[in-house]
């Protein structure tokens, strides 16, 4: 296991109320939160929100991972993204300059690319606005991958959850040397995102890393061209400096993290994706 650095990075938890708190204890307790680990000296921002929890990066103004504990419950319920209208917001839980603004992403030719997808929060209006800050985002390409692959990525953890009951779901971004920014608050865009899906009752994973960048389905289903982009979790861990499956003991996230996974079958359990 790498050392962990807890000196040099200064987090901050922002809960708007007890019981979002008390639903981020949940979303966190069969895998901990992600740890940072060797020299990061970024702030970072702990947010706490009906549908996820998340790590805001105030030097990238985006998120370094967001967690979700998906259940089939959440798939059906209330919140509907077409009735909200177009409700992305600059997240003013975080101070201007430290965040992103609409204005960076207007023309930049980038998403804005929803880590917690809004499919996940059909279950409460209020889950389904707050998907919509701007800390849930990062700045995507558009066709061929969040209107693409990645969208099909998102529609497979909510039918692999409905299959399998629970699961944990933390995504995030890969950042490469000298990264390009958008708008006035440079924000950062990433090489590439990483999605993990966790089963926390068989204690299995699987992980994917896809660039940013238009994804070619080549006449394939997007289930067989996700295929290609599976990756041990290390590898997740070797691009993002961060420790998944914290609670786990060191035997289990060995076992977990450095093995590739076979894809997990698409069975297409939810009736609403």
């Amino acid at each position: 296991m790498r050392v962990l650095l807890t000196l040099a990075i200064v987090i901050t938890l922002v809960s708007a109320t007890r019981a979002a708190e008390s639903d981020c204890t949940g979303m966190l307790a069969a895998t901990g939160a992600p740890e940072y680990v060797g020299d990061d000296t970024a702030e970072h921002v702990l947010l706490c929100r009906s549908g996820y929890v998340l790590s805001h990066n105030n030097e990238n103004r985006i998120p370094d991972w967001v967690l979700e504990r998906l259940t089939p419950d959440r798939f059906t319920g209330p919140g509907d993204r077409n009735e909200a209208g177009n409700p992305f917001k600059a997240d003013t839980d975080l101070p201007a300059g430290k965040r992103s603004e609409l204005s960076d992403y207007k023309s930049s030719g980038f998403d804005r690319g929803h880590m917690a997808p809004a499919g996940d929060m059909k279950f409460s209006e209020q889950a389904m606005n707050e998907s919509f800050y701007l800390s849930n985002m990062a700045p995507q390409i558009g066709v061929g991958l969040n209107r693409g692959i990645w969208a099909n990525l998102e529609k497979l953890t909510r039918d692999w959850t409905c299959e399998k009951s629970e699961l944990i779901v933390i995504t995030g971004p890969i950042i490469t040397d000298n990264p390009k920014h958008i708008g006035n608050s440079a924000v950062v865009v990433p090489s590439a995102f990483y999605k993990i899906a966790y089963d926390p009752a068989r204690k299995r994973a699987i992980a994917f890393i896809l660039p940013n960048r238009k994804v070619d389905l080549k006449g394939q289903s997007p289930w067989q061209a996700l295929k290609a982009f599976i990756v041990p979790i290390s590898e997740i861990e070797d691009g993002t400096g961060l420790n998944f499956l914290a609670t786990l003991t060191d035997r289990e996230q060995r076992k977990i993290e450095r093995q590739k996974a076979a894809m997990w079958p698409d069975r297409g359990d939810c009736a609403q994706n």
